[in-house]
């Protein structure tokens, strides 16, 4: 088969990593919705608000929650923005699970005790943000499924199908200093009519 000096290697279709993002910003953007509907916007970040499924939530938290599933759902149209809210996720959400530990009293000096607890964090609340911040990661390395992308006009199809009558003889080797440079491959054959 002849080769294109044209051909790219790229991504194409839909990648595993639009599809992760996707469904991540779905799932925060519904809990969002779900925990203003149940804790509605007074009380902003007070603590002890209300809890959802065992996470504790007050308005402030269920913003946060809107806007990172925003952001997933409109960053998961393209394979790298996909991938840059992976990498997002993981800053954000393991940022978030390092000052859920320092308030729980894990670190022996809790640096960002002036901070206080404006999301209402709890034990529930910290796996979850670590579990999040794993996915991001995995979303922003998920590897892409990968195409040749040649042009149509440098296919080197030949424009008719082969015929019975066609004998395959060896291409001969070329002739400019670009291709002799090359390292050719032995077995190289083309469809020649006899």
């Amino acid at each position: 088969m002849a080769r294109s000096r044209h051909a790219r290697i790229g991504v194409a279709g839909l990648q595993p990593a639009q599809v992760l993002a996707g469904l991540v910003g779905l799932v925060f953007l519904v809990f969002g919705i779900i925990g203003l509907v149940r804790t509605g916007f007074v009380g902003f970040a007070d603590h002890d608000h209300a809890t959802l499924l065992g996470f504790a939530i007050n308005p402030l938290h269920n913003l946060v929650h809107l806007v990172i599933g925003l952001l997933g759902v409109l960053m998961a149209t393209r394979s790298g923005t996909a991938r840059t809210f992976g990498w997002l996720l993981l800053i954000a959400y393991g940022a978030v699970f390092l000052w859920g530990l320092a308030i729980a009293g894990v670190f022996s000096m809790n640096p960002v005790s002036g901070l206080g607890n404006p999301l209402n964090l709890n034990t529930a609340d910290n796996w979850l943000h670590g579990v999040s911040a794993l996915v991001g990661l995995l979303i922003a390395v998920m590897p892409a499924r990968k195409v040749a992308q040649v042009p149509e006009a440098d296919t080197g199809v030949a424009e008719s199908p082969a015929r019975a009558d066609t004998v395959t003889e060896p291409v001969p080797a070329a002739d400019t200093a670009d291709e002799q440079a090359r390292p050719q491959r032995k077995g190289r054959w083309h469809l020649r009519p006899h």
